[in-house]
């Protein structure tokens, strides 16, 4: 296992800044996702940290040891790249000069671990894409270095197999008690497997936290909007707040939400909801225009359009949703966001407040 802290880490292409002092820390044993859409900076800064790219600026420690200037060839961390199986697993060893007999053990030992022991003596050409995968790790594993950096592995599987392999991959984790840096743009493997993801956006982190402190209290209008399937819904609002504010009009009609802990002066604003926290009521003042439906199973996922903006609602497949029928919609106020329209930044309140965020 290893702790490895990134701090304040720069990295510029000529004039192009792809990484702009980015900072994180991953405990020992942890398993850590940097999670964003393509051309982010998260490649980037996996490459950093295993020393295939030097920084621009910043530092990086592994163990509490500045590896900033090292290749990675000393760094002790496996990086987990689309490599195509006793020879292939061993090949690392060997090239460290470790005694046959020990290389023969590791590598069986390995390849239960993996459960390809069954596979030792056939052609890794004539493998399954799964079955390549798991090889290639096992050429990772077998070393036991300090830290597992993992760019995108699942990317060429198909989506079955690949949720297939999320929960394998975990496992495998918590059973060699490793540290682990995963790389991914899809947001479900993220929050499948990580004991704590960051999220960046165009070089920077918007934000660090366990998947469920990102899911509930995004730190961002575009945290929110990366975040959940579907994603947060918006409701454009102009007001001025002030400190202990509970409520805030939108179209007219107070809506109860978590105590605000700042003063804001006259602006426009963005009252951030779940679709889970969204139901219809039809005493309510605050009304929508039903104009789609999307069956689930056993929930269904329902647009409503209103006077400021549209919202998504996420209800049970046995109630009667009817497009272009006008219904009563209900917040729940304990769970929504405020967001400053302009910047995209979360106002502080009572929900972000009253909980751990990263």
């Amino acid at each position: 296992m290893a702790e490895i802290r990134v701090e304040s880490v720069a990295k510029s292409f000529g004039g192009f800044a792809a990484v702009k002092g980015v900072s994180f820390t991953v405990d020992h044993g942890a398993f850590f996702v940097i999670l964003g859409p393509s051309g982010c900076g998260k490649t980037t800064t996996l490459r950093m940290t295993a020393g295939l790219e030097l920084p621009t600026a910043g530092r990086i420690l592994l163990d509490g040891e500045d590896v900033t200037a090292l290749p990675a060839s000393a760094r002790d961390i496996a990086l987990y790249p689309h490599m195509n199986v006793r020879q292939n697993i061993g090949f690392p060893l060997k090239c460290q000069n470790v005694p046959r007999a020990e290389i023969r053990r590791s590598v069986e030992e390995t390849a239960r671990l993996l459960r390809i022991d069954h596979l030792l003596d056939r052609r890794v050409g004539g493998l399954s894409g799964g079955d390549r995968q798991r090889v290639a790790l096992g050429r990772a594993i077998v070393r036991r270095p300090k830290a597992f950096l993992m760019d995108e592995p699942l990317g060429a599987l198909d989506s079955e197999f690949r949720r297939l392999m999320c929960g394998e991959l975990r496992e495998l984790h918590d059973r060699i008690d490793a540290t682990t840096v995963y790389i991914t743009h899809d947001q479900l493997e993220a929050m499948a497997m990580a004991d704590r993801i960051a999220i960046m956006n165009q070089g920077r982190v918007e934000q660090i936290g366990t998947p469920q402190e990102i899911y509930d209290r995004p730190r961002s209008m575009f945290v929110a909007d990366f975040i959940g399937a579907p994603p947060m819904s918006f409701l454009g609002v102009q007001a001025a707040l002030r400190r202990g504010d509970r409520s805030i009009e939108v179209d007219g009609v107070p809506v109860a939400m978590p105590e605000l802990f700042e003063d804001r002066a006259e602006g426009s604003f963005a009252l951030g909801v779940r679709p889970e926290n969204v139901s219809f009521a039809e005493a309510s003042r605050l009304r929508g225009r039903v104009i789609g439906a999307e069956y689930l199973g056993t929930t269904q996922i329902v647009t409503v359009t209103t006077a400021n903006g549209r919202l998504k609602a996420r209800l049970p497949s046995s109630q009667t949703v009817r497009v272009g029928e006008t219904v009563g919609l209900a917040l729940r106020p304990d769970r929504l966001s405020l967001f400053d329209a302009s910047s995209g930044a979360a106002l502080r309140s009572s929900l972000y407040e009253g909980g751990a965020h990263g």
